[in-house]
C-alpha cells in the first residue's frame, strides 16, 4: 500500500520524539511505500545520510518548513515551538492534497509530535487516518503538589490549561472524530481523547528499542549480590519523582544497599540536599549526566530500577530496564504503568506522596531481600520487550492494523 505518514520529529540513531518518528518510518516501508512528512532543519542531513548508507527504495521524505519562519529549531521547545507545529500542520494538510492527487495514499497516519492537544490537518485527506502515538493527558495527582516549589506548580497548571485549551480547539476534536484509530500512550489521554469524541482508542506505548540493542542489553550480567543497588535514570526535573525515590529508599533502611541517580537538571541540587538531610548521602551517588552507553553500563551494575514519574507519556527507560533483565518499580501512573506488568516490576499506586514512599519503600525491600524474585521478572521483562517492544515487532503490528483499516473501509 501507499503510506502517508507525518513526522514533524524524525531523525536516525535518535530516542524520544525524533526516534519514534524515524523508527515507525522505517519500519512500516518494510511492508509497504512511504512518504514521510518532516522539515529539513531538524534532520535531513542525518536522514539522508542514513540513506546513503542503507538505500530503501520504499521510503521517500518529502521536506518542507514555513517559508516565513524556516528556522524551526530556534526556539527549541517553548511556545513558538509550538505555534510553528501548529501552522506547519496546516501547510501539512495542503502538501498532502497536492501529493494525494498524484500518488493515491491509501492511508495517512501521523506519528510525530506526539500530542494529543494539536490537531493533525491530513486527517481531512478522505481516506482512512490512523493518529498517534499521542499523549499528554496524565497529570501529577493533585496530592503531590505539596512538594512542587511555586515554579514547579505554575508549570504544572500552565500545562494543564494548555491541554484543555487544546481539546477545545475544533480542528483538535475533528481530528478525534475522524480518526479511525487513535493510538494514545497512556490511560488518561485515552479518557481525553473519548471525551473529545474519539471511538476507536488504543492504549499503547509510543516507546520501543531496536533489535541490536534488546540484544545487547539482554546480555547484561547480573551483577554481584551485595551491595543490592536501586538506580534511577533521566531528566532531574520535579515531575520525574526522584525525591519520592530518595525517601522511599531513606524508609527501607537498608544499611548495604546503594541508590544510584544518573542525571542532570533544575531539581539536582535540591536532591542532593534531601539525601542529606535523610542521613543516605554515604549510599546515594550522583553520577550527572553521562553518555548513553555509559549509562547502559551503570544499569548493567544495578539490580532494580527505579522510575517514579508522576506523569510519563513514554518510560523508555523502563524497556531498557526490562531488556537488561531488571525489575522496575514504577508508580501505576502514565506510560510506566502502560509498560510494566505485575510480572516484571511493582507498579505502586499514587494516592499520596507518605503512601507512594510507604509503599515503595516495602517494593526495596522486598526485592533487595529476594534475589530469586529479582531474577523472575527480570526474565519475564527481556521476553516482554522482545516479544512487543522492538521496532520490528511495532512495524509489524502497524501492517496488521493498516491492512485491517484499509480493507474495513
Amino acid at each position: 500500500m501507499k503510506i502517508l505518514l507525518s513526522a514533524y520529529s524524525c531523525e536516525p540513531g535518535k530516542g524520544s520524539e525524533p526516534g519514534v518518528g524515524w523508527n515507525i518510518a522505517r519500519e512500516v516501508s518494510r511492508h509497504h511505500q512511504v512518504w514521510v512528512f518532516t522539515r529539513p532543519d531538524e534532520s535531513k542531513a542525518a536522514i539522508e545520510a542514513e540513506l546513503a548508507r542503507d538505500p530503501n527504495p520504499n521510503l521517500n521524505f518529502v521536506y518542507f518548513t514555513l517559508p516565513f519562519w524556516k528556522d524551526s529549531l530556534k526556539w527549541g521547545q517553548s511556545g513558538a515551538m509550538q505555534i510553528h507545529y501548529y501552522l506547519w500542520q496546516v501547510q501539512a494538510f495542503f502538501v498532502a492534497r497536492r501529493l494525494h492527487k498524484k500518488i493515491g495514499f491509501d492511508l495517512a497516519h501521523h506519528v510525530t509530535f506526539v500530542k494529543y492537544s494539536t490537531p493533525s490537518f491530513i486527517s481531512l485527506l478522505k481516506i482512512p487516518f490512523v493518529w498517534g502515538p499521542v499523549g499528554g493527558g496524565e497529570q501529577a495527582p493533585k496530592p503531590f503538589f505539596q512538594d512542587f516549589n511555586t515554579k514547579a506548580k505554575r508549570y504544572e497548571t500552565l500545562r494543564l490549561w494548555a491541554h484543555r485549551i487544546g481539546e477545545l480547539d475544533p480542528f483538535t476534536r475533528s481530528t478525534a472524530r475522524r480518526s479511525v484509530q487513535v493510538r494514545a500512550t497512556t490511560h488518561d489521554t485515552a479518557a481525553r481523547l473519548k471525551l473529545m469524541g474519539a471511538t476507536n482508542v488504543r492504549v499503547t506505548s509510543e516507546s520501543g528499542l531496536a533489535q541490536d540493542e534488546i540484544d545487547r542489553l539482554g546480555q547484561c550480567p547480573v551483577p554481584p549480590s551485595s551491595p543490592v543497588r536501586f538506580i534511577s535514570m533521566g531528566r532531574i526535573l520535579h515531575w520525574k519523582g526522584f525525591h519520592l525515590g530518595l525517601r522511599a529508599f531513606a524508609h527501607a533502611n537498608l544499611p548495604d544497599a546503594e541508590y544510584w541517580i544518573l542525571g542532570d537538571g533544575p531539581e539536582l541540587e535540591n536532591l542532593t540536599a534531601l539525601a542529606a538531610e535523610l542521613g543516605i548521602s554515604d549510599r546515594v551517588k550522583f553520577w550527572g549526566r553521562l553518555p548513553r552507553d555509559t549509562s547502559l553500563e551503570k544499569l548493567a551494575q544495578c539490580h532494580v530500577l527505579v522510575h517514579p514519574s508522576l506523569h510519563d507519556s513514554g518510560g523508555w527507560v523502563c524497556l531498557e530496564g526490562m531488556a537488561a533483565g531488571r525489575p522496575i518499580l514504577c508508580l501505576d501512573l502514565g506510560g510506566p504503568a502502560v509498560q510494566v506488568t505485575e510480572a516484571t516490576g511493582r507498579k505502586i499506586p499514587a494516592h499520596t506522596p507518605e503512601q507512594v514512599v510507604r509503599d515503595m519503600g516495602q517494593a526495596m525491600t522486598d526485592l533487595a531481600l529476594d534475589p530469586a524474585l529479582r531474577g523472575k521478572m527480570g526474565n519475564a521483562g527481556r521476553e516482554l520487550v522482545r516479544a512487543n517492544y522492538s521496532w520490528q515487532a511495532r512495524g509489524e503490528q502497524l501492517d496488521r492494523l493498516y491492512r485491517e483499516l484499509v480493507t474495513n473501509v
